[in-house]
């Protein structure tokens, strides 16, 4: 095509080096966030987180979670998955 030019952009050590902070910073964001964090919806005021024990898949705000796996959430929170089943009878 007429007037198009073409150019060609070297790859620098500095460029590999971005490149390879920008892989290790996607992994680390995909990563589980730690089991002491509250998942899900914010506490009420006053109110203690409780730990349950998940019978079925799961997916919280982008991270899934695996039956058998103990998450910290609010008690109304708990209380919602009780009555739809995903929390483990003990």
């Amino acid at each position: 095509m007429p007037g198009m030019t073409t150019t060609t952009k070297k790859t620098t050590a500095v460029t590999a080096e971005a490149s390879a902070e920008a892989v290790t910073t996607t992994v680390t964001a995909e990563a589980k966030p730690e089991q002491a964090a509250i998942v899900g919806p914010a506490l009420a005021t006053g109110a203690q987180p409780e730990t349950v024990v998940l019978s079925h898949h799961l997916c919280i705000d982008g991270v899934d979670y695996t039956p058998g796996e103990s998450i910290r959430v609010s008690p109304d929170y708990a209380r919602r998955l009780r009555a739809q089943g995903y929390v483990a009878r003990s």
